[in-house]
């Protein structure tokens, strides 16, 4: 994955992922060649100035890589509606960006000759460039049949992350991890500047900022100096 190598790439779903990855690839020298449609064509502009804007079977024929980073419950049935109507390539990347699903959910654009990829960086994106930054200092869990793992785990480090291997048995708790993280934080921030602004703190989401941010670190700290909390290199299910 060098720029001596570059792929075609096309990103299906205009949301907060698709964009970014596509800005991050981008930089690491690949070829942009469309997105899909989104409700924000200001923000998708701004992070991929003159992408052209195609339908997800143009965007599939063009690329020699196809991002898709779409809501959970529509992956499946975008994957296997696509196939139905011949859109997936023999030889074609195909990678999805979902926690909860590894390489199988792409079984039908397999079955057309598809490579399937299974990538889910860990940050909570916000679909502006500050993710570019945040992925430079994030992992990223990685699942593909053996002989491609190494090309997805180049594509983590080419978004900036670091790749963790997770067993395609795995990744229900590897999700599982990840929204407990994600919801369980955003709950008690939210309970705490309630009770704060009953107290009359005027600000309390900047009041919160350096308390809770030094408190994760602690936490995560500690949860790592024991043996049993040291990242493996593959998470087996």
């Amino acid at each position: 994955m060098t720029r001596e190598g570059r792929l075609g790439v096309g990103i299906i779903g205009a949301g907060r992922v698709g964009p970014v990855l596509g800005a991050a690839l981008g930089g690491a020298g690949h070829a942009l060649v469309g997105i899909t449609p989104g409700s924000d064509p200001e923000r998708v502009e701004a992070m991929l100035p003159g992408v052209p804007v195609l339908d997800a079977t143009e965007v599939i024929r063009r690329s020699e890589l196809v991002i898709v980073a779409v809501p959970h419950d529509q992956l499946e049935g975008l994957v296997a509606g696509l196939a139905e109507v011949g859109a997936w390539q023999p030889g074609q990347l195909v990678l999805h960006t979902d926690p909860a699903w590894g390489a199988g959910i792409l079984s039908p654009a397999v079955a057309k000759g598809a490579i399937p990829l299974a990538v889910h960086p860990a940050i909570e994106f916000s679909g502006t460039s500050m993710d570019l930054r945040a992925l430079t200092s994030s992992y990223a869990a990685v699942t593909a049949p053996g002989p491609v793992l190494p090309i997805a785990q180049a594509l983590a480090v080419e978004l900036g992350c670091e790749p963790v291997v997770i067993d395609e048995s795995a990744r229900p708790a590897y999700a599982e991890a990840i929204a407990t993280a994600r919801d369980f934080s955003r709950s008690i921030v939210r309970q705490a500047t309630s009770l704060l602004a009953e107290a009359g703190v005027p600000h309390p989401g900047p009041y919160l900022s350096s308390l809770v941010h030094t408190t994760i670190d602690h936490a995560l700290t500690e949860a790592g100096s024991g043996p049993a909390a040291e990242p493996p290199a593959t998470i087996q299910g």
